[in-house]
């Protein structure tokens, strides 16, 4: 959640990803789509950090706790890294790749990590929304000008 609550900070949308191993935490990422890089995912960005920390792109035994059901590009770089467990918090019907768009562990992987939702879900959720009702109000401020009335284009 910190992690989420970071990104938010940063005018980002909230999510945030850490990966721990054998009990002890390894890397945290968060959503930093806005810098330029549509892969900066919080869950890629948590996996590139975990595995230069580890010194291999393996990164069995590991779980990734992610505040946001992980969208189909994250879901496979988890496949990817060989990442044990997933834990995450909301569901993500626009994107989801484990049960809210479409089921990416449906096949049979060679690599089948344990999957568990709806960790701190309500707190996730939470979150996304104030954050994107923050964002429609200041989209609808700033079509606004400083008497209230609503700027024309020209």
């Amino acid at each position: 959640m910190a992690e989420a609550r970071a990104a938010a900070a940063e005018g980002e949308v909230p999510v945030g990803a850490v990966i721990v191993r054998a009990g002890q935490w390894v890397a945290g990422g968060r959503n930093s789509k806005e810098q330029g890089d549509p892969t900066a995912h919080a869950e890629i960005v948590a996996i590139r950090r975990a595995a230069r920390i580890v010194g291999n792109w393996r990164l069995d035994d590991s779980v990734i706790y992610t505040t946001l059901e992980p969208c189909m590009m994250c879901l496979g770089a988890i496949m990817q890294s060989r990442v044990s467990r997933i834990i995450y918090g909301a569901k993500d019907s626009r994107f989801g790749a484990i049960c809210s768009q479409i089921d990416g562990l449906r096949a049979e992987w060679t690599h089948q990590p344990v999957v568990v939702g709806g960790v701190l879900a309500e707190e996730s959720k939470a979150l996304l929304q104030l954050f994107f009702a923050e964002r429609r109000q200041q989209k609808k401020e700033s079509r606004h000008d400083s008497t209230g009335a609503l700027r024309r284009n020209k």
